[in-house]
């Protein structure tokens, strides 16, 4: 099965880093955001990826292009312009590179895969980093008869709680471990046969789409209540970069 990732966006609220680069690239820990989501897909034996570039695109295409220079052992002799290759530490991965447009929406990067995927494919953004069991995901829409299947998690806390009993504080409690709702945590099966649901115009995947899916009874859910890391603000880039320090990533 082959992994889409969107990774076309500006990522606007995250500018002090992507105002040279696009956002996929930024990196945790010297690895880009892009890297981690593909390393946790390859876990699972998912090695074939089509990213659907946009914004700064020709700099996912140069990483990929040189990602074999960035994962050498080498050595250089400026004097002759010589170089030996010592190691190669190599990825199984194949890459396929899609230019969907600098300002187009995720509806419609999504649905210029429309003929080019026959079979049912994975689906996630380039800027969230989870943990998530890419087979028990695979294995809940297969198990169904819906045309997607979501991820769904509960959101960290961004604040501490206080206990309070009437107008008395009974104490705090500094990170909850959820807000209580599930939303989508942005990782998809997706069946062919929801193009359907894509209108010539459709702008949004998210307000769009997915509510016509649902409201058709359509769209499933496999819950993960793993780790979990939009990377939205620098605060949520320091969160996973935290995270990595403190070995909560399976493939690190």
């Amino acid at each position: 099965m082959k992994a889409v990732i969107l990774a076309g966006g500006r990522g606007t609220r995250l500018s002090e880093e992507t105002q040279l680069k696009p956002k996929p690239l930024v990196e945790a820990k010297g690895k880009p955001l892009l890297w981690h989501i593909m390393k946790n897909f390859s876990r699972y034996e998912i090695n074939e990826f089509i990213i659907l570039s946009g914004y700064k695109g020709q700099q996912i295409r140069e990483y990929f292009a040189n990602f074999w220079l960035h994962q050498s052992d080498l050595t250089f002799d400026l004097a002759t312009s010589n170089q030996e290759i010592h190691e190669v530490r190599s990825l199984p991965w194949k890459v396929t590179v899609l230019d969907t447009g600098v300002n187009t929406n995720t509806g419609e990067r999504i649905a210029r895969l429309k003929g080019l995927l026959n079979d049912d494919f994975l689906l996630t953004y380039g800027d969230g980093i989870s943990d998530v069991d890419i087979q028990k995901l695979i294995a809940t829409h297969q198990n169904s008869s819906n045309l997607v299947t979501l991820t769904a998690v509960q959101p960290p806390a961004r604040f501490g709680a206080l206990n309070l009993r009437a107008n008395q504080v009974l104490n705090f409690q500094e990170k909850p471990s959820g807000e209580g709702g599930w939303i989508n945590g942005g990782f998809f099966v997706f069946s062919p046969k929801a193009f359907e649901f894509f209108l010539s115009d459709t702008p949004s995947f998210e307000i769009d789409v997915l509510p016509k899916i649902a409201s058709n009874g359509k769209l499933g859910a496999y819950r993960h209540s793993g780790y979990w890391q939009p990377v939205d603000t620098i605060r949520d880039l320091e969160r996973l970069e935290e995270a990595i320090e403190s070995g909560a990533l399976p493939w690190i």
